[in-house]
This record gives structure tokens, C-alpha cells and sequence, in this order.
């Protein structure tokens, strides 16, 4: 369909259309870098017409402007039902995507100060870059998918988007630097990974190959054509050559290689998409092909003369008068390469009856091992919509038996050895409306969180921007450091997170596998979240769950069945985030029950570690009085935790009970160890909680308080 649509509209729209379009982008991202008025020449240009200060990126500009040229006849003839997405690889094409926006007037329709119009182009232009927007792509600019600033993932992310979607064509624009990250370079392979797993929506890779990087020459640019050819081959990638300044051949190029393109997942080579064009096309001849077009490439033109004329011929030689009218409106000539404005799809709706479909779930796992239940679960989500479990080759170490009776294993769920694509696939999944999990080792977690802490910033702007909420970004994190091996021992992802302070970020301590089940029936429903779910695959003990209601929509809750009645002040608090330290107190607690009747105990559970935050930080942070309740006023505190200590410090804040509190959980042991001698080290052995605690009430009531 794509490759017949691409052929249909090379005849219906005119060639010149598609290069005028690609030399207006040029000009206005030219305008934006360098000008503060005059911005269509309608005069001589002067020195005070420019910038003291130009900011942003021109050496990508080029290639992307030239792609979205040749692509907007294709986005204008899209047929109803089917979508075509433009993804960036890079945020430096900020002038691309706003100049692109302001053309086909979506930009306008999100800021009402840059409408197409005399005033509006001034604002683009003079405003660039805009302190509420940024000089580089965010989802403030309308029309443009971009998902974080981190080089690399942009293939897989784009993948995951047509996952499941056969109606989507996703153009992917990858700098020829990108090429060199391994998730990348991972990505052309792990397509293969998808194969046979359902009905899929087209990829069509576009390598810009500028032939540099930000300091110098690409390593993809080093190849000879025969190599080239050779290394995407070997890839199972068929690559489709243009250079860039034919937009007529490159349109042919376009079609010839959407004609090759292979849906996702369907076995043998689809097509890359090779646009040659040196860096910083257009650019003074002696500074094109050189790192100084990465950025501005001429860095004073307001203030050193020989600049200045440089500039004023580089902007002359575009004839903005012939590409755009007086009124800052695109000439007839160029609308027919332009596509149209959509309106934007209906947003997910908010999820209801989160709280009592989870704890339906636990009570239908009550008592059962965390390998039956956790898998029921997910097998239970693929039911109600569009749903894809990614794991980098753990589902079976992780215990979630996902075959059937064959030992096949279940279609929508992906395995591939690699944490960044199992990232990218669910990030791409999840941006464009679909549900996802990502299943992993606890220790190798944190190998994706500078991928998470980008998606998290992308989403932040989505949020500010006003639009519609996506589904939540969910990891399962098991194996656990606990009953792992020294390498295996990592709980950091969840300490970086935290310290982020992003709102969104829960992270959900189960105490068992009912509760578990319970915790990820509860973060995949919820919209617009990032949710850890901590939990190991060897916990033994089960609880009641009689909290469990308070425990989902609170994040904390007191064990009735542990915590002796009344409202006074106890003579010892303890609490437990986590499964293995709720083993670990709930031993402790009845033993103290046992050996200590008079010694009056209060049991706390805390389900999601963002309840513990400071007042007003998070959105369930506990109200003062409310922390009161939980951990009273002078009782002292025991508190264990499956993570770093550090976490439960940082979080409490201000308001940080002092020495009352007395945090356990992960030490880093320095060496290997058996898990019984960690759990010594750590002080969650038996005899140092019952040393502990002992020591703690037989201390002086008065515990002064900071």
C-alpha cells in the first residue's frame, strides 16, 4: 500500500512542490539560527537584523528538511485508518521540526503566537530558541514524534511503535553518529527477533550519512559503497541509495524503497534508506563537511563583517519572497507538498475500579507461588487490549513460564538480549497508545536509566502540553540481589529514580506474590505512570489481606494482625517494604508476640516507597497527620527494606523521625557471599533483628526527636 501511495503521489504532485518546500524548511530553520527581524529580506539586511548570539543546530537541518519534503505528499494522501509517523533520531532538528510545523500551521494551533501570519513568522524566527518550547524537538512541537535525547534508540523505539499495528508506517531519520550505538547497531538484527509474533506496521529505516559526527568523521562514512552494501546486507537490510540534492530522485528513491520495505517481522530483507548529503548542505563552501556546521556555522555574523556577508548571500540565495508571501503564509505553489493538519486521536480513558480488580486478582493468588500467579496475571492482561511483555532472556530464570503446551512461547511476548531494545520496543509501544511490561533482572535494570529518565522527561513536556495520557511505562524487577550472586546484586535503578523526584515514579514493594499480582494488575491499568514493581520469585511466607485495599490506594498500610489494638503510642514500630523484609519483621514480630506480651507492637507495610516521601512532593505522600499515625510520635522504628537504606532516608526528607528510625536493607557485601551470610551483613539475620529490637525497648522511653 505504502509503496503504491508513494508512486501515486510522484505523479499527482510536481517535483518543484517537493524542492520548494525543501528549500523554504531550509530558509526558516537559516532564520531562526541567525535572525531577530526582517525575517523575509523584504529589505536590505543589516547588522542589527541579526542575532548577537545565534543558538541551535544547523548540520542536521539539510537531510531532515529534504525528507520531510519528499515525505509530505505521502502524509497529505494518507487514507483514513492508516497513519504515517515521522520519528527523530535526533533532537537537533529542532529548526527542521518547527519550520515543519509552522508550515503545515500545526504550530499554530498549539501556539497561538506563531500562527501562519506576518507576526507569527516574526515570533519563530526572533523567538528561536524559545525558553517554553526549546530549540530542540519535544512534544511541545506538534506533528513531530520524538521520544528523549538520547542517541540510539530511535530504530527500536520506531519498531515498537508499528508492533501490533499493521495500518502504521513509521519513517525513522538516524544520523549516520548514531549508527555507532550498540543499541543501534543491535536494533537492524533484533528485528528478528519479531518474527512470527503477530500482524505488524512497516518500518522504513533512513540513514542521514552527513559522513560526521558532532567532532568529526562518522565510522559509517568510512565505508566504501561495496562495503556499505555489504555490512546492511549482512544486517538482512536492502539498502536504496540517494544523495540528498535531486528531490526528484529522491522521491524515486522513496518509493523504491517503501516497494522493498518489509512489514515487521516478516522473514527475509526490508529496506534502509541511504541519504548522502554532506553536512551542513548549503552552508559557505568552506565550512560544509566540517564539525563547525554542526552547530551555527558562521558564530558572529553581527559583529565581524566578513561573516555578515556570508550570511546575507546564504539567505539571499533562497529567494524567501518567491517560497513565502508577504503575510508569512507558503506560496500556492508549495501547499500541494504540504500535508494537512488531523485532527489528533481520542485520548485513553481514565481507568476505574483499579483497587478492587487488583485486589480480586490477590485474592484469587492467595496462598499460590509467585510462578503460578504472576504469569496468570499476564496472560489474564493480553485479554483485555493490545498488551507485549519484553524481557532480555529471563522470562524462565524469572519463573514466568510463558509457553504452551508446545514450549512455544506465548506471542506477545519478546525476548531479546538486550535491556536497551526491550526499552525502546515497549517505549515505542507504550508512546503510541498500548500497553507493555518489561521483565528483568533486578541488578541489570539499570542498565536502561538514562533511557527511562528521557522517556520520563518526554513525558513531563507531554503532560505540560497538555496531552492525552499514555499508557504507563511498568518494569517487573525479579531475581533479586537477596538470593543472587555478588554480580547479580544491584538494586540502584529504583535509588536513581527516587532521586529524580519525577511525580509520576512509584515504586511498589509487594509483600508477597498474591500482592504482587495485585501490584501488576494495578500499574498496568493506571495511565501516565512509571511504576517499578520490586518483588522476588522466591518468596516463601504469605500475609492476610485484609489491608491490601489500603495498601493500593495509600501505599502503606498497618498488619491488624500483627499490631496489638488501640490507638496509643506503641513501644515499637516496625515496618517493611518488600517481601523478603516482611518475612524477615514478621518472624521478628511474632516472636516478640511469643517472648514479649507486654510489649505493645504496631506492624507497617509499605507497598509503594513514594508514600514515605516528604508531604506535598508525591501524589501519595502522607499528610503529617497521617504519617503520625503510621509511625507515631516518639515510638522507635524499625524499618527494613529490600533496597538501598539511602532511599528511605532520602525520601523521609525533613521529615525524618531522626534517631527513633533505624533503616535496614541492602549493603553491598564487597565480595560474594552465600545469601544467609548477606542477610547477616545487612543485619536481617534473626539474631540481629531480635538483638535490634531488643535493645531498642529496653532503651529509655524518651527518644528526644531532632
Amino acid at each position: 500500500m505504502w509503496a503504491d501511495l508513494a508512486r501515486r503521489t510522484k505523479d499527482l504532485v510536481p517535483d518543484a512542490s517537493v524542492a520548494a518546500v525543501a528549500d523554504a524548511l531550509d530558509y526558516l530553520c537559516l532564520a531562526q539560527l541567525y535572525l531577530r527581524d526582517n525575517p523575509l529580506l523584504a529589505r536590505p539586511l543589516t547588522p542589527a537584523d541579526v542575532k548577537t548570539r545565534p543558538a541551535g543546530h544547523w548540520g542536521v537541518c539539510p537531510p531532515v528538511n529534504r525528507m520531510l519534503a519528499a515525505l509530505g505528499p505521502l502524509q497529505a494522501a494518507v487514507p483514513d485508518g492508516y497513519e504515517l509517523h515521522v520519528l527523530h533520531g535526533a533532537g537537533h532538528a529542532g529548526p527542521s521540526a518547527l519550520a515543519h510545523a509552522y508550515l503545515t500551521d500545526r504550530l499554530g494551533r498549539v501556539h497561538p503566537g506563531q500562527r501562519q501570519g506576518a507576526a507569527g513568522l516574526r515570533e519563530l524566527v526572533a523567538g528561536f530558541p524559545q525558553a517554553d518550547i526549546g530549540g530542540e524537538i519535544t512534544p511541545m512541537i506538534p506533528g513531530h514524534l520524538y521520544t528523549g535525547g538520547q542517541l540510539g534508540p530511535a530504530l527500536a523505539i520506531g519498531q515498537g511503535t508499528v508492533l501490533d499495528a499493521p495500518h502504521r508506517l513509521s519513517v525513522i531519520l538516524i544520523g549516520d553518529g548514531e549508527c555507532e550505538t550498540g543499541t543501534t547497531a543491535a536494533s537492524w538484527l533484533a528485528t528478528r527477533a519479531l518474527h512470527g509474533t503477530g500482524d505488524h506496521g512497516t518500518v522504513l529505516p533512513v540513514v542521514l550519512l552527513n559522513g560526521m559526527r558532532m567532532g568529526g568523521l562518522s565510522l559509517l562514512s568510512t565505508l566504501s559503497r561495496t562495503e556499505l552494501t555489504a555490512y546492511f546486507n549482512g544486517l538482512g537490510h536492502r539498502p536504496v541509495y540517494s544523495d540528498g540534492r535531486d528531490t526528484a530522485q529522491l522521491r524515486q528513491a522513496v518509493a523504491e524503497a517503501l516497494g522493498v520495505a518489509q512489514p515487521l517481522g516478516i522473514p527475509g530483507p526490508s529496506s534502509v534508506l541511504v541519504l548522502t548529503l554532506d553536512k551542513g548542505h548549503g552552508a559557505p563552501a568552506h565550512l560544509v563537511g566540517t564539525p563547525t556546521v554542526h552547530k551555527t556555522p558562521l558564530r558572529d555574523p553581527a559583529g565581524v563583517p566578513a561573516e555578515f556577508d556570508a550570511l546575507a548571500d546564504w539567505l539571499a540565495s533562497y529567494q524567501p519572497g518567491q517560497l513565502l508571501t508577504p503575510g508569512g503564509r507558503p506560496r500556492p505553489h508549495l501547499l500541494p507538498a504540504l500535508p494537512i493538519p488531523r485532527p489528533e486521536p481520542d485520548g485513553l480513558q481514565a481507568p476505574r475500579g483499579c483497587v478492587a480488580a487488583s485486589a480480586q486478582v490477590a485474592a484469587h493468588a492467595a496462598g499460590r507461588p509467585f510462578a503460578q500467579v504472576v504469569p496468570e496475571v499476564l496472560r489474564a492482561r493480553t485479554e483485555q487490549g493490545p498488551f507485549r511483555l519484553f524481557s532480555p532472556d529471563e522470562l524462565a530464570s524469572n519463573r514466568l513460564d510463558l509457553t504452551d503446551e508446545h514450549g512455544r512461547l506465548a506471542p506477545w511476548a519478546v525476548e531479546v538480549l538486550s535491556e536497551e531494545l526491550c526499552h525502546a520496543w515497549a517505549q515505542g509501544y507504550t508512546e503510541t497508545g498500548r500497553h507493555a511490561l518489561v521483565a528483568t533482572y533486578e541488578a541489570f535494570a539499570p542498565i536502561t536509566l538514562s533511557l527511562i529518565q528521557q522517556q520520563l522527561k518526554h513525558r513531563a513536556v507531554r503532560r505540560h502540553t497538555g496531552l492525552a495520557p499514555l499508557p504507563s511505562l511498568v518494569y517487573l524487577m525479579t531475581s533479586l540481589g537477596w538470593h543472587n550472586t555478588f554480580t547479580h546484586q544491584n538494586p540502584s535503578l529504583t535509588s536513581a529514580l527516587l532521586a529524580s523526584g519525577d511525580p509520576t515514579l512509584h515504586v511498589l514493594t509487594p509483600a508477597d506474590p498474591a500482592r504482587t499480582a495485585a501490584a501488576l494488575t494495578f500499574a498496568l491499568r493506571k495511565l501516565d505512570r512509571c511504576t517499578l514493581v520490586v518483588a522476588g520469585k522466591h518468596t516463601q511466607l504469605h500475609h492476610p489481606l485484609e489491608s491490601l485495599d489500603e495498601e493500593l490506594r495509600h501505599g502503606i498500610a498497618t498488619w491488624s494482625h500483627l499490631t496489638h489494638p488501640g490507638s496509643d503510642e506503641p513501644d515499637l514500630i516496625l515496618a517493611s517494604a518488600g517481601d523478603l523484609p516482611a518475612e524477615a519483621l514478621t518472624v521478628l514480630a511474632q516472636r516478640l508476640r511469643t517472648e514479649r506480651p507486654d510489649l505493645r507492637l504496631r506492624y507497617v507495610h509499605v507497598h509503594d516507597l513514594t508514600a514515605l516521601a516528604e508531604d506535598g512532593t508525591r501524589p501519595l505522600a502522607l499528610a503529617p497527620a497521617a504519617f503520625a499515625r503510621y509511625f507515631g510520635t516518639r515510638a522507635p522504628v524499625m524499618l527494613a527494606t529490600s533496597g538501598h537504606p539511602a532511599d528511605i532516608h532520602a525520601l523521609l526528607g525533613r521529615r525524618h523521625p531522626g534517631p527513633r528510625l533505624t533503616v535496614l536493607g541492602y549493603r553491598d557485601p564487597g565480595r560474594p557471599v552465600s545469601p544467609a551470610r548477606l542477610r547477616k551483613l545487612c543485619g536481617l539475620d534473626d539474631a540481629a533483628l531480635w538483638q535490634l529490637a531488643t535493645t531498642l525497648t529496653d532503651a529509655p522511653k524518651e527518644i528526644p526527636v531532632p
